[in-house]
């Protein structure tokens, strides 16, 4: 039954929709889902499940691919290191691009180690990178009291996306954490209040601080934080993935006051003809789109594992973007004239297996384009902001 309704919503969107045919001066705006917290928390529930989780360590020790070597490639990563020694500020300051970057890099990459620790404690046993695990998150919790500068909705929301997938693993597999309350009240009071409002910025910001808001959420088992990330996530994921069956122009989130085409069409950095699979950002660069299409897959994995099944209502958004931008991102067809100018910036990331193992593993879509990228990709690693080893975790992970 899942697979027909996503069939039938394939059909109703259509797979192109031709150029703008006239000058529609309104787009409608997103329609919000009502927000739903899980009357009971998961846990381990952010990113993956203990489910998911047992899979691949029960195939890692098999020695089964592509898992073993993805997880070899964590483990022998900087991020792995078991004689990492964390770097946290007081104030962690971002400027546009990172740049002033005090403890911006530093931040990230500790919150990524602290994630890749717990996996890898996991599915091996090694206490030790359990502790070391720990040791990143208490250096940070002890430390942080606020991040600053243009940057720092983006980059609260970049290492927030991290720091809940190690601390659910850590508090609720590996239990002996005397320091996880004060990791808690971290992330209250630091990381929240610089996101809790959303952004209106360019998608792929808003998109990161919802799955930030939305792990945390789930960290502190507070509903009120996790339906705010669900309610901005209504309006953002909607317009920022255009679908035919949208209409003329894409849909728009109501606070960015994007009433004409004119500024839609500046909005989407200057892309006036609108097809499925389309980004808000695929004209700006596929870095960025990637990061987008990143934040929507994760988001709604961790509702999935929350009991809450968002991919009927925005599942054939992700499908449709991660087959647009993968097409192009491996060549498999010219950029045609109307696109971007005739030309597009490459460079998608490893952002593909949480959304590809979704939907294609779970609930059989055909996806030929984001499969060739995907397993050409193999093992994927981490972009060193707030996503890593996908391919570890997800990789035909039925669970």
């Amino acid at each position: 039954m899942k697979v027909k309704a996503f069939l039938v919503a394939a059909a109703a969107a259509g797979l192109v929709a031709g150029a703008l045919s006239s000058p529609a001066t309104a787009a409608q705006p997103a329609t919000p889902a009502p927000a739903e917290a899980p009357a009971v928390f998961a846990h381990p529930g952010v990113g993956v499940s203990r489910a998911q989780l047992d899979f691949v360590k029960a195939k890692v020790q098999a020695g089964a691919q592509p898992w073993t070597t993805a997880f070899n490639q964590a483990k022998n990563s900087a991020y792995g290191s078991l004689s990492r020694t964390p770097t946290p500020r007081a104030v962690v300051e971002c400027g546009p691009y990172s740049k002033p970057d005090y403890g911006c890099t530093n931040e990230r990459q500790d919150a990524i180690a602290a994630y890749t620790d717990a996996l890898i404690w996991y599915i091996s046993g090694d206490v030790r990178y359990a502790q070391k695990s720990i040791a990143l998150m208490d250096a940070w919790s002890a430390t942080i009291r606020d991040h600053t500068n243009s940057n720092a909705p983006l980059q609260t929301g970049w290492a927030a996306s991290s720091w809940p997938k190690a601390a659910e693993i850590i508090k609720h597999a590996y239990g002996n954490w005397p320091n996880s309350g004060r990791f808690a009240t971290m992330l209250r009071n630091v990381y929240v209040p610089e996101i809790i409002n959303g952004s209106n910025s360019n998608g792929n910001w808003e998109l990161t601080i919802i799955e930030a808001l939305q792990g945390i959420g789930v960290f502190l088992e507070d509903k009120a934080i996790y339906d705010k990330a669900i309610s901005l996530f209504s309006y953002r994921a909607p317009a920022y993935v255009y679908l035919a069956s949208d209409g003329s122009l894409p849909k728009t989130v109501p606070s960015q006051n994007l009433n004409t085409r004119d500024k839609i069409v500046g909005y989407w950095q200057g892309q006036g003809t609108f097809v499925t699979g389309l980004t808000q950002e695929t004209c700006r660069d596929f870095v960025h789109t990637g990061y987008g299409i990143s934040a929507i897959s994760h988001v709604l994995e961790t509702a999935r594992i929350q009991g809450i099944d968002m991919y009927p209502q925005y599942g054939e958004r992700l499908r449709q973007a991660l087959g647009f931008q993968a097409k192009y991102e491996r060549q498999a067809e010219p950029v045609p004239s109307w696109l971007c100018g005739g030309s597009v910036q490459r460079g998608l990331g490893p952002i593909t297996e949480v959304g590809y193992n979704a939907l294609h593993t779970r609930l059989g879509i055909a996806m030929a384009n984001t499969q060739a990228l995907t397993e050409a990709n193999r093992p994927a690693g981490t972009n060193a902001l707030f996503l890593a080893w996908e391919t570890l975790t997800h990789a035909e992970n039925p669970a």
